[in-house]
């Protein structure tokens, strides 16, 4: 938003400088970003009068002037064909330092000295551009710099607005704030509106069809205007805020935008068919051609105004081509509207519109402005165009806004913000941005009722009342106090010792930690091999993803972890050990909110170990990931351990994965990924994969597993080779072992699997290593061998065993 210094001087009274208005702006919420002096360093381009213009000898197309700038005459060599003797004019002199970084100095043009130059509107900033040098009025006195005989120093400030602050974009609105800063009170510009002919009544009407995207809508109706171009204030004005000169009505409706932020719009009355308005929503698809020559396709969620016959105007947005006001147009119908914020918002943004009015509409314009803006810029209007404004408003509305009640307890205020301001103190400043309170007692204490004027939509709560004490009192004059509490030691939990357990553990594996999002894209399921009625496929569906491959929450860690590993795999890190521990989300249909479960899981590919000279390059395999987790497990003292090979992911090798239990719960699953997962993924070798259930785990662990003394004793040792069935897995044999009870047994181990010769078909040989140690004395071969014996025999009996 572009305010002009001198343009507020106009509407409030205050003594700052432009540098001192720009802080305190600064300071109540409005960024000042920039403050561009008008005419400042510009003392050296002064009025001067053309004692004669001569053509150049050598050029064609240059004037030779010898121009008096009122101590000298001097001259000065020209190109513009604007000029004759007697004009004054505007005469930069050497030193002078032009807009854009242009130095002028003496200089030799086609053989004549130049003594400076003679300057034109664009080149003073005063215009985009010009067609000759600037003429000013023949009153002005010589010698004077230019900016300050013609008025025209002043100072542009633009201010970086909040969205939530709509009733700054217009000079009234900053000159509101700055009354406040200044203790003083806005002038409102004085409106008299002339009226005379027939009443606007009994010549148009406005028919408001959907009130709930336009409960107010005024017109006025003006005949004889005159099109043209607007005297040179009008167009000095609008080009201080930034805005460019079209025509006297335009510029009027653009002007009084900028003056008292409420956009209006004028119709070429005589185009609109049945000489009516009617405001509705348009019709599905409907094509409409608005003024910047292009036709828009609309739904029937826009707002449309409509003449007799059809649309007109984008409502709130932009007018139609249709009803454009041009050099032809003799009679207006001038419209001052309020429409609905969110109505506006959604159409230019679905059409990728941004307007000056559909920027205030979209943040909420001052429903109460819309008949004070109509007959303000009616006024302007018949001064500027001539004409004659039909007698009576146009008023369309239905269901008057009642003006919203918030209390305000001013105890709160002090505890909030943590400075004494009394009661009385903040009526005060509430009152100097034209809020309406009334103190009232309430016991000892007082609470402040304040009514919310229209033009302040963001005034919803009291804590934003609370903001506007703050903001008025001055954010400087608060003290900076740091927070106080008392500091309490803080114990992490048994559950948050787990997971960093498991954490650390998977670190001091090898392992690096990854970190996905927990959103993941629905087609995820599919590249998995998921069964259609897999429950994992039903997810937390995400309102407003960012994209679609965002779209829904993770119920399994492993999407994620695969495109990790595949990314990492494209950026050619080629071994790779990576987990992840975080929750993933089950949709619960007996509860509104998700299930969370924490689950870890991890991915291995790539060489078994690292570079170096003794190292070999074997790849991992499906037991470097087992013994991974197996040492997770037994960190955890996880006991009853199972791997059962018959049941399976899809994501799998069907022969080279085991669901992992312990006893009858289920821990989680490895194996070696699915050759089709791996090509869906683009893992370009073999990739090994875990995937546990952290809250069963958790269940099942136990935290602490006691201390025995050390035996003094020696232990003893006795290996046996078994002759077994092929089906028969080193698990059974080793749980049947574990099953036998026999005194002094210290451990069982499987150390070697063989087939081949000498090995009968259908068979193979198992040989076991089982250690013996007693507390109590040293074992004689008498123990041991009674002891080995029984396990033997309790094999040969249970699982078909013979001794090799």
């Amino acid at each position: 938003m572009i305010v002009s210094y001198k343009w507020l001087k106009e509407l409030v009274d205050f003594d700052f400088t432009p540098e001192e208005l720009a802080h305190k702006l600064t300071m109540v919420g409005l960024e000042v970003e920039s403050c561009e002096l008008i005419g400042g360093g510009l003392d050296t381009v002064v009025v001067a009068r053309l004692e004669s213009v001569e053509k150049h000898p050598d050029a064609d197309k240059l004037t030779v002037c010898q121009v008096n700038n009122g101590t000298e005459t001097v001259q000065v060599v020209c190109g513009a064909t604007n000029h004759t003797t007697g004009d004054l004019v505007a005469l930069a002199q050497p030193g002078t330092v032009l807009p854009g970084d242009f130095k002028i100095k003496k200089s030799k043009i086609r053989g004549q000295v130049s003594f400076g130059m003679l300057c034109s509107e664009s080149e003073l900033a005063l215009s985009e551009e010009s067609a000759g040098i600037l003429i000013l009025p023949a009153d002005l006195a010589l010698g004077t710099p230019v900016f300050e005989a013609m008025g025209l120093t002043d100072a542009r400030m633009e201010i970086g607005l909040t969205p939530n602050r709509p009733d700054c974009l217009s000079q009234l609105g900053v000159a509101r704030e700055i009354a406040a800063l200044a203790g003083t009170s806005i002038h409102l510009p004085e409106v008299q509106v002339e009226e005379a002919g027939t009443p606007a009544a009994d010549e148009t009407s406005v028919d408001i069809q959907d009130s709930d995207l336009c409960p107010r809508y005024t017109a006025r109706l003006i005949r004889g205007v005159k099109i043209g171009p607007s005297p040179s204030w009008m167009v000095r004005r609008l080009e201080a805020v930034g805005q460019r000169s079209v025509n006297n009505v335009v510029d009027v409706t653009n002007y009084v935008l900028m003056e008292l932020g409420h956009p209006l719009h004028a119709f070429d009355y005589n185009l609109l068919r049945g000489r009516r308005i009617v405001v509705k929503r348009a019709g599905e698809g409907e094509a409409f051609t608005t003024l910047d020559d292009q036709v828009r396709s609309m739904t029937a969620n826009d707002l449309m105004i409509c003449d007799g016959e059809g649309s007109v105007a984008l409502a709130g947005i932009m007018g139609g081509q249709n009803s454009e006001v041009g050099e032809e147009t003799v009679d207006i119908l001038l419209e001052s509207a309020w429409f609905n914020p969110i109505a506006i918002r959604r159409t230019s943004k679905r059409l990728g519109m941004h307007t000056e009015a559909s920027h205030r509409f979209e943040r909420g314009a001052d429903i109460d402005m819309a008949p004070v803006a109509l007959d303000r810029a009616a006024q302007l209007i018949a001064e500027l165009a001539g004409g004659q404004v039909a007698p009576g408003v146009i008023d369309a509305y239905p269901a008057p806004l009642q003006p919203q009640m918030i209390e305000l307890h001013p105890e709160k205020a002090v505890d909030l913000l943590g400075v004494q301001i009394s009661a009385g103190e903040m009526k005060s400043l509430l009152e100097g941005i034209e809020l309406k309170v009334d103190m009232q007692e309430e016991g000892s204490e007082a609470v402040l009722n304040v009514a919310v004027p229209s033009f302040r939509p963001d005034l919803e709560r009291e804590v934003d009342l609370i903001e506007e004490v703050a903001r008025l009192y001055g954010y400087d004059r608060i003290p900076t106090t740091m927070p106080q509490g008392p500091i309490l030691p803080q114990q992490a939990t048994r559950r948050q010792k787990k997971v960093r357990k498991a954490r650390d553990l998977m670190v001091a594996a090898g392992f690096d930690e990854a970190v996905n999002y927990s959103f993941i894209s629905p087609t995820a399921w599919d590249r998995l091999l998921l069964a259609e009625d897999d429950p994992r496929r039903t997810n937390v569906k995400v309102l407003n993803p960012l994209t679609e491959e965002q779209s829904v929450m993770r119920t399994s860690l492993v999407p994620s972890l695969l495109e990790t590993a595949s990314r990492n795999l494209a950026y050619r890190t080629l071994d790779l050990r990576l987990f992840e521990m975080r929750p993933v989300f089950r949709v619960a249909p007996e509860n509104d909110l998700p299930v969370e479960t924490l689950r870890l899981a991890g991915v291995m590919t790539g060489r078994r170990y690292s570079d170096g000279w003794a190292q070999s390059d074997d790849t991992v395999d499906f037991y470097d990931l087992k013994g991974a987790v197996e040492n997770l497990l037994a960190s955890f003292l996880v006991e009853r351990l199972q791997w059962d090979t018959d049941h399976g992911e899809p994501y799998l090798h069907p022969g080279k994965s085991a669901r992992i239990l312990s006893g009858k719960k289920v821990l989680g699953i490895l194996g070696e990924v699915h050759p089709k997962v791996q090509q869906a993924f683009e893992l370009d070798r073999p990739a090994y994969l875990f995937d546990l259930d952290m809250d069963v785990l958790f269940d099942v662990c136990r935290d602490f597993g006691g201390f025995q003394p050390l035996s003094r004793f020696p232990g003893v040792h006795r290996d046996s080779a078994l002759l077994v069935d092929e089906a028969v897995t080193a698990q059974e044999l080793l749980q049947t072992l574990k099953g036998i009870k026999v005194r002094d047994m210290e451990g069982i181990s499987l150390f070697d699997v063989y087939t081949g010769k000498g090995i009968p078909e259908g068979k193979k040989s198992l040989a076991i290593r089982v250690s013996y140690r007693s507390a109590e004395k040293t074992l004689t071969d008498d123990d041991v061998r009674a002891a080995h014996d029984k396990i033997v025999r309790v094999l040969c009996e249970k699982m078909g065993a013979e001794i090799r």
